[in-house]
């Protein structure tokens, strides 16, 4: 027999050798299909009365088929993710290399420490199981941007070096506060998901606001000189990925974040090629050219994680 998902299954008391047996209570969960057997058997001792699970074949079979295309869609993820990570290497370099930080600022990179302080909370096993791809490429970025803010701070002036100083302070707390606040006062991985998984959809809805400064430039100047086209093209093929990585093991607040990034990488592809015969030739040069704008692209990486 087969019980209602998501019911108790009730099993009378039953009449065994004139002796009454226990009822017997099993919740299904809405993520269980299993088929169910009642039985009973006799010994020497008196009657045994039990129920048996059994998963159907079928059904681990289409489980473990999802697990594994969401871990290679995950470990893909991971690998355009990393790329994106890497996209400010050029700048830092040239950082080094004169010694200076010109009119570069530090800010696109405070914030996406905190946002993969937040994804690598949301990914832990006590927020959010089975997020471990999450918690790897968050991770990752939180180093290598913590490592560009240490270039950073190292040849800026005095007025930007107490900015970074700031600004990390800043992140600090609040991070701690969330985790505090998540970690103690909310119990269960669903509620902790929820309050980790809004605050980090917030802080990348907020990021998204940089691209949209680019496509308005775009727009504006009918050039896409501060829009390179392999990093538009990356942020696209990230968020698809991520949001596909979303819909496999359905996460809101992942499909949110990276859903916006995929759609916000294909407004700036459909901006490119719709500008990119008006730019003038001459602004082939622009990447000697210290760009805000350019470095701001970076930060749709911070939903990879989704992620």
């Amino acid at each position: 027999m087969r019980p209602d998902i998501g019911k108790t299954l009730m099993v009378p008391s039953i009449q065994i050798d004139g002796r009454p047996t226990p009822e017997l209570l099993y919740k299904y969960q809405p993520s269980d299909s299993r088929n169910l057997t009642l039985s009973h058997s006799r010994s020497r001792s008196g009657s045994k009365f039990s129920l048996r699970i059994r998963r159907s074949k079928q059904v681990d079979a289409k489980m473990v088929t999802a697990n594994a295309a969401r871990n290679v869609v995950g470990i893909i993820g991971n690998v355009i993710s990393f790329g994106l990570f890497l996209s400010p290497v050029p700048t830092f370099y040239r950082i080094i290399k004169k010694k200076s930080v010109e009119e570069f600022k530090p800010d696109p990179y405070i914030a996406t420490v905190l946002n993969c302080l937040f994804w690598c909370l949301y990914g832990m096993p006590f927020v959010h199981p089975d997020s471990l791809l999450v918690v790897t490429i968050n991770g990752v970025g939180l180093v290598l941007e913590l490592a560009y803010l240490a270039v950073f701070f190292i040849y800026a002036q005095s007025k930007n070096r107490k900015k970074v100083a700031f600004g990390l302070g800043f992140d600090v707390v609040l991070f701690v506060a969330i985790a505090a606040i998540s970690l103690t006062a909310l119990h269960g991985t669903k509620k902790r998901s929820l309050m980790v998984g809004i605050v980090c959809d917030i802080f990348n809805i907020i990021m998204y606001g940089s691209p949209l400064t680019i496509m308005a430039k775009v727009i504006k100047t009918k050039s896409v000189k501060y829009m390179p086209f392999y990093l538009s093209l990356t942020n696209f093929l990230n968020g698809c990925c991520w949001t596909a990585y979303a819909l496999i093991k359905f996460d809101i607040y992942m499909l949110v974040s990276n859903g916006l990034g995929a759609v916000s990488g294909a407004i700036q592809l459909i901006l490119y090629a719709a500008y990119y015969k008006s730019t003038p030739k001459d602004d082939d040069d622009f990447a000697g050219k210290p760009s805000t704008e350019v470095q701001l692209s970076n930060t749709n990486v911070a939903a990879a994680a989704s992620v």
